[in-house]
C-alpha cells in the first residue's frame, strides 16, 4: 500500500479533500483573525466607543465651564459704568 492509500483507509477522506478542508480552516482562521485584531476589527470599534464616551464627558463639562464663565462675564459687563454718545 502506498502513503496515498493509507492515510485515505485512516481518514476515510481522499488526500484532495484533506488538503481543501484544511486550506479552508487555515482560511477561515485568517478572516477570523482580521475581524478580531484588523484595522476594522472589533478592538478598534469598542476603541472608537470608549474614545467617544469619553469626548462626549469633556463637552459636557466644557459646556458647564462655559455657562459659569459667561454669567461671570455678563455680571462684570453690568458693573462697568455705560459710556454715553
Amino acid at each position: 500500500m502506498t502513503d496515498t492509500q493509507k492515510v485515505e483507509e485512516l481518514a476515510g477522506l481522499s488526500v484532495k479533500t484533506l488538503l481543501i478542508t484544511m486550506v479552508g480552516i487555515l482560511l477561515f482562521g485568517v478572516y477570523l483573525g482580521i475581524l478580531i485584531y484588523g484595522e476594522n476589527s472589533l478592538t478598534v470599534l469598542n476603541s472608537l466607543k470608549e474614545k467617544k464616551q469619553g469626548l462626549i464627558a469633556e463637552a459636557k463639562n466644557m459646556k458647564a465651564e462655559n455657562q459659569k464663565l459667561q454669567k461671570e462675564y455678563f455680571e462684570l459687563k453690568q458693573l462697568e459704568p455705560k459710556e454715553y454718545e
